[in-house]
């Protein structure tokens, strides 16, 4: 009976793994991603958060500004959110390789990392956030969709300690 538990434990993983997505399953995708291209100028963002459950906690727009130089950009974010708050975010990118990006923010720790697959990046890093006055830090698991040339969707999967706490959806858009 043991080792029957074991072996559908062990199956159950096995499917789990085998249903995730890959980025290279969007690498034949059109249009292809660049994040100097779709990131230069002004965009707009509208989004929410949703908590573990899936309510939504927040809502807010945000206005974007993108510049490049080269291999080296800036994204200039300030988020209005539902509640009156307001918050600013400056992204520092650095295009790395054909596909790769990494970046840095104030309240980002470390490095993020980015890989483009056709019309999909995902940006990894971990985000200090403020929780109940506190802060705390959460791991983001971040995919963009470019929809075309003016048009993204963006879904953030949160985790602490391994476990989803929460998820962003945005669409961001070209002025």
């Amino acid at each position: 009976m043991k080792k029957l538990s074991l072996l559908l434990a062990a199956s159950c993983l096995f499917l789990l793994v085998g249903c995730s997505t890959s980025l290279d399953a969007y690498k034949d995708t059109e249009p292809h991603l660049k994040l100097e291209e779709f990131f230069n100028g002004e965009l707009v963002a509208y989004g929410m958060v949703q908590d573990y459950s899936g309510e939504v906690i927040q809502r807010f727009r945000a206005d974007l500004i993108g510049t490049w130089d080269g291999n080296e950009g800036v994204l200039d974010e300030t988020f209005y959110y539902a509640d009156g708050s307001e918050q600013k975010r400056i992204w520092y990118i650095t295009k790395t390789g054909p596909d790769l990006y990494e970046g840095r923010a104030s309240d980002v720790e470390g490095v993020a990392e980015g890989k483009v697959a056709g019309n999909v990046l995902n940006w990894t890093y971990v985000l200090n956030i403020e929780l109940d006055g506190e802060p705390f830090a959460v791991k983001l698991d971040d995919w963009l969709y470019l929809v075309d040339k003016d048009n993204m969707i963006n879904r953030t999967q949160m985790y602490k300690f391994g476990i989803n706490v929460g998820e962003i959806t945005l669409y961001i858009g070209k002025k």
